[in-house]
């Protein structure tokens, strides 16, 4: 995907870039590859495939949620800042907190903030059920892609999510994790509310937002289980 094509695509999600958010991108992109080099953030190393696989990827989750309207996010196990550093590019009226549990990594990542100039963001470093147990019921929206199975990814990210709020899973093919997800989704006050089944342009690869709403506090678990 270059750069022409990524605005078009970006444009149908319903998202319009300024010419200050990509070069915003275009500096992000570069300095992926020098820090790369020094510590392994991602296989995926070419323009086309960064811009479509991380940069567009990262945005299909405005498929299901109107991210203008949301004050703060968190996005668990943000790694070398995907969604969360492409989402507060795109909408800087957002307040972030990124949470990874290996140092060099959020070192990278507040490396990266201080670069792009990005303000009212964070990367902290922490395991995600720690975090919960001090921050329950902090955020409006609550984000992890690719990160772990649907059941754990719930006791990490539920507890975070406000009421009324949201938890938006960002994954691949989720057959054989729904099933087993659901009881603890319930557990944990959430609802599925919609699961959104798409393909990525050009290589048309799978992908599945699962949007699960907050509808009650709930006090009865915390996490346990870790993200590595």
């Amino acid at each position: 995907m270059n750069i022409e094509v990524f605005k078009e695509e970006v444009k149908k999600l319903g998202i319009t870039l300024t010419q200050d958010q990509l070069n915003q991108l275009a500096l992000f992109y570069q300095l992926l590859l020098s820090w790369n080099e020094k510590m392994n953030l991602t296989r995926i190393t070419s323009q086309e495939e960064v811009y479509l696989k991380h940069f567009y990827d990262s945005l299909t989750i405005y498929k299901e949620v109107k991210l203008e309207t949301v004050d703060t996010l968190c996005d668990i196990g943000s790694g070398a800042g995907f969604p969360g550093i492409v989402l507060k590019i795109a909408f800087p009226n957002l307040d972030i907190t990124l949470i990874d549990s290996l140092q060099k990594r959020v070192n990278y990542l507040n490396e990266i903030i201080k670069e792009l100039k990005l303000s009212n963001i964070r990367a902290i470093h922490t395991r995600a059920e720690d975090y919960a147990r001090v921050n329950r019921e902090r955020y409006q929206i609550v984000t992890a892609r690719a990160v772990a199975n649907l059941k754990v990814l719930s006791e990490l990210c539920l507890p975070l999510v406000k009421e009324n709020g949201y938890f938006i899973a960002m994954k691949g093919n989720i057959d054989e994790e729904l099933a087993e997800a659901r009881a603890m989704i319930g557990t944990l006050g959430g609802k599925i509310e919609n699961i959104h089944e798409f393909s990525l342009p050009i290589e048309e690869s799978h992908r599945t937002l699962i949007k699960i709403k907050k509808e009650k506090k709930t006090d009865k678990m915390y996490p346990r289980k870790k993200i590595k």
